[in-house]
C-alpha cells in the first residue's frame, strides 16, 4: 500500500473519530456549577478545549489506521468473512 493511500485513510478516520469523540469529556455549566448565559442551551459545554479534542482524535485515528494497515497486510478479515448471506 502506498504511503499516500495510508495518509488518505488516516485523514478519513481522523475526521470520523473527531466527530464521534465530540460528546466525550465535556461538562455542562450545570455540572461545573457555573452560571449560564441567558438563552444558552442546557447541553452547551462549559469549556471546549479544541487542542485536547484534536489530540485525542489523532491518537485514536492513528491506532485505527495502524489496525487497518495491519489487516491489509496480513489479511485477518477478508471480504469473504463479511459475506453473511452465503
Amino acid at each position: 500500500m502506498k504511503w499516500t493511500s495510508v495518509l488518505a485513510i488516516y485523514f478519513l478516520i481522523f475526521c470520523f473519530t473527531a466527530f464521534l469523540l465530540l460528546p466525550f469529556g465535556v461538562k455542562t455549566h450545570e455540572e461545573v456549577g457555573a452560571e449560564r448565559v441567558p438563552g444558552q442551551a442546557d447541553s452547551a459545554p462549559h469549556q471546549f478545549n479544541l487542542q485536547r479534542h484534536l489530540l485525542r482524535a489523532a491518537l485514536v485515528a492513528c491506532l485505527l489506521t495502524a489496525l487497518y494497515v495491519a489487516n491489509y497486510q496480513f489479511g485477518w478479515i477478508t471480504v469473504d468473512d463479511l459475506d453473511f448471506y452465503n
